[in-house]
C-alpha cells in the first residue's frame, strides 16, 4: 500500500445532453482536476477539501473515495484526506463533478496500491455521482469522455459505450462562455427538458454519423430553448466564425467550437455578454497517477 497518491482527469464538453434520451455524447477538453489522496488509519472517515472552490460541498469526492475502500473491502479499516483543485468552474455544466469523481477514484485506488479497470474506475465515480445527487443521468459520456479523451457516444441507461472517435480536425480551440451564476443539475426540469427529445434524437444521430459539430450546434439550440436560455449567444458564436456552439451540459456555459484563426473574433461576439471566458482545447489523453 503506497499510502497516498495524486491523479489528473481532463475536462469534457456536451455533444449531446442525455437528459432527454438516457443516450449522449461528449469530448475532451484539456481543463483539469487534480485529486490528492492521503490514507489514514481512521476506519471509514473519508474527509475532502475543494481547495479551488472551499465552499462548494464535497460530497462527491467523499463518496468517490468510499466507494473505492468498499470496493476492496477496506472501509472498516482505512479513512482517507482528499484534496482537489481544479480550472474548472462548478455548476455551469462543464462536467466538473465527472472530472473530480475520475480524479478521485483514480488517485485512491493508486494510494491503495490496486488497479482496476478503465471502465470499472469510470463507474465507480458515476456510482458516486447518483449518490451525491448530482447527475439526473450518471453522466457517464462526460464521465468517458472526461477519462478517455477524444469523442465517445454511450447508453448512460446501461453504462455502455456505443462510439469513441478522435475528434475530425485538429486546427481546433474551444471557448467557454461562463456566466456567473450556478445551475445544480439535480435541479433541473426534467419533464420540460424531453420536451425536445425529438430534436435530440437527431442530434444523436448526426454524432453516431460522424456528424459531432453539427449534432452539438443543434442539440444546443435544443436545449436552450427548453431551459429558458438565450439562444443568441451560440448563435453569436457562429457568426462570428465558430463552427459549432451550443449549451454545455444543463447549462448555463456555452461551448464554442473555433478554428484557431478565430479565437479572437468568437471571444470578441462572447464578451458582449456578462461573464468569464475560458480558452481551451480538445483532448485526447487519458486520466493519469502523476508521477510523486
Amino acid at each position: 500500500m503506497k499510502g497516498s497518491a495524486s491523479a489528473v482527469a481532463h475536462g469534457a464538453a456536451t455533444i449531446v445532453n442525455a437528459i432527454a434520451l438516457g443516450q449522449g455524447a461528449a469530448f475532451g477538453v484539456d481543463l483539469w482536476t487534480k485529486a490528492e489522496v492521503k490514507l489514514t488509519s481512521e476506519a471509514g472517515i473519508v474527509k475532502a477539501e475543494i481547495t479551488s472552490d472551499p465552499k462548494e460541498c464535497p460530497l462527491l469526492v467523499e463518496k468517490a473515495a468510499t466507494k473505492v475502500l468498499k470496493r476492496f473491502g477496506l472501509e472498516n479499516t482505512l479513512g482517507a484526506q482528499i484534496k482537489t483543485q481544479s480550472n474548472i468552474p462548478i455548476a455551469r455544466g462543464l462536467k466538473s463533478s465527472s472530472t473530480a469523481a475520475n480524479a478521485t477514484v483514480l488517485a485512491t485506488v493508486a494510494a491503495l496500491d490496486k488497479q482496476l479497470e478503465d471502465l470499472e474506475i469510470i463507474k465507480i465515480g458515476v456510482e458516486a455521482a447518483f449518490e451525491a445527487k448530482v447527475t439526473l443521468t450518471g453522466a457517464f459520456d462526460d464521465a468517458c469522455a472526461s477519462y478517455f479523451g477524444g469523442a465517445v457516444i454511450t447508453d448512460n441507461l446501461n453504462q455502455q459505450i456505443l462510439k469513441q472517435t478522435v475528434l475530425p480536425r485538429e486546427d481546433l480551440a474551444v471557448l467557454f462562455y461562463v456566466p456567473s451564476q450556478k445551475a445544480y443539475t439535480i435541479n433541473s426540469d426534467v419533464s420540460r427538458l424531453k420536451t425536445v427529445k425529438s430534436i435530440v434524437e437527431l442530434a444523436l444521430k448526426k454524432a453516431i454519423n460522424g456528424e459531432l459539430w453539427e449534432a452539438l450546434t443543434l442539440n444546443g439550440l435544443a436545449y436552450s430553448a427548453a431551459s429558458n436560455q438565450n439562444p443568441a449567444i451560440a448563435i453569436d458564436a457562429l457568426a462570428a466564425g465558430a463552427i459549432a456552439a451550443g449549451l454545455c451540459g444543463k447549462g448555463p456555459a456555452v461551448t464554442a467550437v473555433t478554428p484557431k484563426d478565430a479565437i479572437d473574433s468568437v471571444r470578441g461576439a462572447l464578451q458582449t455578454y456578462e461573464g468569464e471566458i475560458i480558452l481551451a482545447y480538445p483532448n485526447s489523453k487519458k486520466a493519469e497517477v502523476l508521477k510523486p
